[in-house]
């Protein structure tokens, strides 16, 4: 996505909600909205905006994880499957 082709003025936004959204949602695009030529807020595709909301989860968990495995809270595959069957009333020999 280019920024040039982005970034739109309030008025803009004003004058061409609909447009605007309607190019969002066809075309998963992101607009930035400028106020005084500042950036002021975001005009996004729901889709898109769910897809980053899914990867910023999943970031999540990785920094999680990879701060527990820092500082050796995390446990290893096989006791946590062992914890999983466990919880689930699961015998690992059936």
């Amino acid at each position: 996505m280019r920024l040039s082709e982005s970034v739109k003025s309030i008025s803009y936004l004003k004058s061409n909600a609909a447009k605007l959204i309607e190019d969002a949602n066809k075309n998963q695009k992101t607009f930035v909205i400028t106020q005084n030529g500042e950036a002021k807020a975001i005009v996004q595709d729901i889709k898109a905006y769910e897809r980053m909301q899914e990867t910023l989860a999943l970031l999540k968990i990785l920094a999680m994880t990879s701060e527990n495995t820092r500082r050796k809270e995390a446990k290893g595959i096989k006791e946590t499957f062992s914890d999983i069957r466990k919880e689930l009333g699961i015998n690992k020999g059936k």
